[in-house]
């Protein structure tokens, strides 16, 4: 294995560097007693996560007592990034916290009322970089087998 198509273990400064690139990542909650995931516009605020919200069942699993878990990633170069943290979720309240928040540039792509604000502040954080595998790498005897007709 070359230097190439080793996995790089990243650094917190490089986790947030990367987190500040891509503009939507996944929200994973325990939501009516099992997993669930949700698609979200976020910011970076310093060392938190920052993304809007409605009422609903999203909201309401991400402030419940689970922790949360945030990931987001991306590829450049023929390498990809992944990033993960993980901590308690918490609705920005008051107003010095919600006008600070208002000013982050933070447009979700779904439009409808989104007027609550959530941070998560980690309690863990990692990041992994690696080279993208082409399709090439899974090939197999069979990959060349027949196939059935379409439908």
């Amino acid at each position: 294995m070359s230097g190439n198509d080793a996995i790089e273990v990243l650094s917190a400064d490089a986790c947030w560097t990367l987190l500040r690139t891509a503009a939507v990542g996944r929200l994973a909650v325990l939501a009516e007693g099992g997993p669930d995931i949700f698609p979200v516009n976020y910011v970076v605020d310093g060392g938190t996560v920052v993304f809007r919200t409605g009422a609903g069942g999203k909201l309401t699993a991400a402030l419940g007592t689970a922790p949360v878990a945030f990931e987001a990633d991306g590829s450049e170069g023929g390498r990809a990034w992944s990033v993960v943290l993980k901590g308690r979720a918490e609705q920005v309240r008051g107003t010095e916290g919600l006008l600070d928040t208002l000013g982050l540039r933070l447009h979700p792509w779904q439009a409808g009322e989104k007027g609550r604000f959530v941070r998560i502040a980690p309690s863990e954080l990692s990041g992994r970089r690696f080279p993208v595998a082409g399709p090439e790498a899974w090939r197999t005897a069979l990959s060349e087998g027949p196939r059935a007709a379409e439908e």
